[in-house]
């Protein structure tokens, strides 16, 4: 059974880093075709694939994020993070980690977590 929980903060300061990580069980982050991925959903907008690391180490980016996302992984932890510099009050998002053997989705055809609120203040 695989599970995924993102943890981190759920209140950050605007000009500040925000860190995530989630927390697999069930499946190793190595295992091969899986790709692993941040969602995001802020009020009253559409989901926002943000981006994905895949089985092998391989990021992929939302150019529209590009300049202010890293998303790294540990397979010793089990682990996978997301860092997104320079928040704004525009970055106030439910965010998600989730698996899946696509690279780029924002459905629920994989495995999700249930996802945590982070809060950006002015």
């Amino acid at each position: 059974q695989v599970q995924l929980v993102e943890s981190g903060p759920g209140l950050v300061t605007s000009s500040q880093t925000l860190s995530l990580a989630c927390t697999v069980s069930g499946a190793a982050i190595t295992t091969e075709g899986s790709n692993w991925i941040w969602i995001r959903q802020s009020p009253g907008r559409d989901k926002e694939w943000m981006g994905a690391i895949g089985y092998s180490g391989t990021t992929w980016y939302n150019p529209s994020l590009k300049d202010r996302i890293t998303i790294s992984g540990d397979k010793y932890k089990n682990q996978f993070t997301l860092s997104l510099r320079s928040v704004t009050p525009e970055d106030t998002a439910v965010y998600y980690c989730a698996k899946d053997r696509l690279i780029v989705t924002t459905q629920r055809s994989g495995y999700w977590g249930p996802g945590t609120q982070v809060t950006v203040s002015a």
